[in-house]
């Protein structure tokens, strides 16, 4: 779906056009579900912040300005901004990779053992890494925001997200190399 097309949905949510939001929820619920995931290890907040993004579209349509930025960046900020407060009110951010466990069970049961050490290798990697990095990393690697998107986001220049990513992304591969030789 094209911004344009986005721009005319949010414009008849606005509205309220139950259909048009039913579309538009369609559209972006997978997305959003697995940032605030990966963002949270909690399966149920995620989804509450899911819903809540959704609420906001819902109840503040009106405020979206497709001039400015994608539907899905504008969805991203508001599922970010949630995961932080939760983030906040629980002092703790942890990496949940669901669909990498999900997705290994095909592989038998070999493959299942290795990737899921694999992605317990990975998980625990990435809760060393500050809120920032590990924001920049996954909206740009997992849910393939560009990184003007991101930037967008996390508010921030997209010099800065990419400076964010090389420190995440150095860093993490230090971690990942210093538990290989434990």
């Amino acid at each position: 779906m094209d911004r344009e097309q986005e721009a005319v949905l949010v414009g008849r949510v606005a509205q309220g056009d139950r259909a048009a939001f039913g579309i538009l929820v369609e559209q972006h619920q997978r997305p959003l579900s697995r940032y605030a995931r990966r963002m949270l290890s909690d399966v149920s907040a995620a989804d509450d912040i899911v819903q809540e993004a959704f609420v906001r579209l819902w109840t503040r349509a009106d405020s979206f300005n497709s001039a400015t930025a994608r539907l899905t960046t504008w969805l991203h900020n508001i599922a970010h901004n949630l995961c932080i407060d939760s983030f906040r009110r629980n002092a703790r951010l942890e990496f949940t990779d669901d669909e990498a466990r999900l997705e290994s069970v095909a592989n038998g049961p070999d493959g299942d053992f290795e990737a899921n050490e694999k992605a317990d290798r990975v998980r625990t990697a990435l809760e060393t890494l500050p809120e920032r990095q590990r924001s920049a990393l996954l909206l740009c690697h997992y849910q393939g925001l560009s990184n003007r998107d991101a930037a967008t986001v996390l508010d921030v220049s997209v010099d800065a997200l990419e400076s964010l990513l090389a420190r995440a992304r150095r860093r993490l591969k230090e971690e990942l190399l210093s538990n290989d030789e434990s």
